[in-house]
């Protein structure tokens, strides 16, 4: 299986290089290309990995990518990456708000909903007095268990990868609960 990872690099989502790490046999981009390079990437591969900052509407280029002919986008993976999106049995949308962007286009995969990835996030979202640490081993957690379950069926990872993720969340990590109660899968 041919596996594409759109990561636009940023150092606060550097936490996420842990998932892909031990992938063979994968096409990583974080920027450089235009969007209609990434769209033809995206039909090539039978995997498809995007990570990074978001919103409902998609996954932020983070300004790392191409202008292309119509113009600089906010987004690297939007409503024009929708109908190559929905051919693919194997997704993972990891970044905040990607429920609103898969539920929206009736996409299929494992996706995550807010995701709190720093302080800031934890205290806009209404997780006061969180620490770093606390942040930090969450982070640490959710890419390790992740990177350990990437290599099954999109099914079994999310499975899995609730269960791994929600020991540090039963723990009595904030971070860590906030989260897990936002992954998803889905089969539309």
């Amino acid at each position: 299986m041919n596996t594409l990872i759109i990561h636009p690099e940023d150092p606060t989502t550097t936490f996420l290089d842990s998932i892909y790490a031990g992938i063979s046999n994968q096409t990583r981009i974080q920027g450089g290309y235009s969007k209609e390079e990434v769209l033809d990437l995206i039909q090539a591969h039978d995997r498809v990995l995007m990570m990074g900052h978001g919103t409902s509407l998609g996954l932020l280029s983070m300004g790392k990518f191409q202008l292309n002919s119509f113009g600089w986008s906010a987004y690297i993976i939007d409503e024009k990456a929708v109908g190559l999106l929905r051919a693919k049995k194997d997704s993972l949308f990891i970044w905040c708000h990607a429920e609103q962007y898969v539920n929206d286009f009736g996409l299929r995969g494992f996706f995550t909903g807010m995701f709190v990835s720093e302080v800031a996030e934890a205290i806009a979202y209404g997780l006061p007095r969180v620490s770093q640490e606390q942040v930090d081993e969450s982070n640490a957690c959710f890419a390790e268990v992740v990177s350990q379950y990437l290599h099954l069926p999109i099914p079994v990872l999310w499975q899995r990868v609730r269960l791994g993720y929600g020991k540090l969340a039963q723990a009595g990590n904030p971070v860590a609960y906030y989260n897990h109660e936002r992954l998803y899968y889905s089969t539309h």
